[in-house]
């Protein structure tokens, strides 16, 4: 064991460990989540830890042995988070190891960034993991910076990466709806409002609309991108650049936008950016309209596939999984049941992150740890469940025909397709007829002689501008 000491006294650290005092501190001090922090926040931290050593050293304010170790760190550093991210290695895991639930605006996560990128310097130098002599997490790992500009400016970049690709996952369940509104195009089937038989309309009509709802929400996220590119990086503690040299600041932002390839700018109001998180708030809003999308199109292909001989049966879902333990042959919407589950999760997010960013306080809002988890854990979770949604459902979706023809001629809602043809009085009449003798419209309108199903149906098809099959 080694030992570290602080301000508030000395701790025994394991020799092999990268982590150091502050580190252990901070995980000693909360309680355990299960959770971890997001991935994609530390390669983004550990790209700021980057752009700040390059911007230092190029300021000459870091010497160039110093420099090479500790950028060297950064990249193997950098390296081992890629393999976390690919599922293929999680060792990263093993030196950062404070609990996203942390008090101290996002202090206990730099800390453990400073330490580990230090002591993995040391090993590369060839010193003992802790000779801090040598190399300093706080005079030289963190030179220039501090928690509040630091761990802002890594929020935005990890928040960008992700909804980019959170877009992309749109554009993903958008071209799976796009192609059913094409498969069933000519699929005539009973409209309903308010749950109560209406005009038809076709399947395909149906999910034309829902690819346009996913539509908007896409350009709402590709829009949405623009208000986290703006950073704090240079501000230091309230953002007013207060240990950190001119030319660094001048210079900081633009060297992390080279390193992130994302187009990022320092902030026009350092204090501004550093103090005031409503960007959060909006964009996580937009995810949010994005979600109830999702929602509303789930509960619809929960009710229009019920049954399926017991409800409506209109569509016929995959089937993923058994759906009871008692029940033989029952399966359940289980992707669309999912997908509604983590879209209410992104709900709740966005009240937890409204209320924790309006909770802010004067010069820095001392809640952004978890603003932090709860924003990245919606854009992964999201992401994840609209491609499933996309491929493990939507995708191998199929019509009922014949269960969507029989709802339409049973209903006497398919009476407004034949005003135009027969006049509203004789149309009128034959509703009156049907529910006085308690028939369907369609037996009503057989008895008539006036035409015959197929003629029916073809008058609809025209009606609404398809080809009867």
């Amino acid at each position: 064991m080694r030992i570290e000491k602080d301000s508030l006294g000395e701790i025994e650290i394991p020799d092999d460990a990268f982590y150091g005092i502050h580190s252990l501190r901070s995980y000693m001090n909360f309680p355990k989540s299960g959770e971890r922090i997001h991935p994609y926040l530390i390669r983004a931290y550990l790209q700021v830890k980057l752009a700040a050593t390059e911007t230092n050293y190029k300021c000459g304010l870091l010497f160039k042995e110093k420099y090479d170790a500790i950028e060297e760190a950064i990249y193997e550093l950098l390296s081992e988070t890629e393999a976390s991210i690919k599922g293929n290695l999680d060792s990263i895991y093993e030196k950062i190891i404070v609990d996203p639930y942390q008090g101290g605006a996002g202090t206990s996560l730099n800390m453990n960034l400073n330490e580990v990128i230090t002591n993995t310097s040391l090993k590369i130098m060839g010193k003992e993991l802790g000779e801090y002599s040598v190399i300093h997490p706080l005079d030289d790992v963190n030179m220039s910076q501090s928690t509040n500009d630091t761990f802002l400016t890594a929020l935005k970049i990890a928040s960008i990466y992700l909804l980019r690709e959170l877009q992309d996952s749109f554009a993903q369940l958008q071209n799976a709806l796009q192609k059913k509104e094409e498969e069933f195009k000519n699929v005539l089937k009973l409209g309903r409002t308010q749950f109560q038989d209406a005009v038809p309309i076709t399947l395909g009509q149906e999910f034309g609309a829902y690819a346009q709802a996913i539509g908007r929400d896409r350009w709402r996220l590709y829009n949405a991108e623009e208000r986290l590119r703006s950073v704090n990086l240079g501000g230091t503690a309230v953002g007013n650049s207060i240990s950190a040299t001119k030319e660094y600041v001048m210079n900081a932002a633009s060297i992390l936008k080279k390193i992130t390839k994302l187009p990022i700018a320092k902030g026009e109001d350092l204090i501004d950016t550093t103090q005031n998180l409503d960007a959060f708030v909006e964009v996580h809003g937009i995810v949010k309209t994005g979600a109830v999308s999702i929602i509303k199109i789930c509960n619809d292909l929960r009710f229009l596939s019920s049954g399926p001989t017991g409800g409506i049966g209109e569509i016929n879902l995959p089937p993923m999984q058994s759906g009871s333990s008692i029940m033989p042959g029952k399966v359940n919407p289980v992707i669309l049941e999912n997908a509604i589950q983590i879209c209410e999760l992104v709900k709740g997010n966005d009240v937890v992150i409204s209320n924790l960013v309006s909770g802010g306080n004067l010069e820095l809002n001392a809640f952004s740890p978890l603003i932090a988890h709860l924003f990245l854990k919606t854009l992964s979770l999201l992401q994840q469940s609209n491609i499933n949604l996309a491929q493990n459902c939507i995708k191998d979706i199929t019509a009922n025909v014949e269960r969507c023809k029989l709802n339409l001629v049973n209903s006497s809602a398919i009476a407004a397709s034949l005003i135009t043809t027969f006049g509203y009085e004789t149309i009128q009449d034959l509703v009156k007829y049907a529910e006085k003798h308690k028939i369907p419209f369609v037996k009503a309108l057989m008895k008539s002689k006036l035409l015959d199903e197929k003629e029916l149906l073809t008058i609809i098809s025209k009606d609404l501008g398809v080809e009867f099959e």
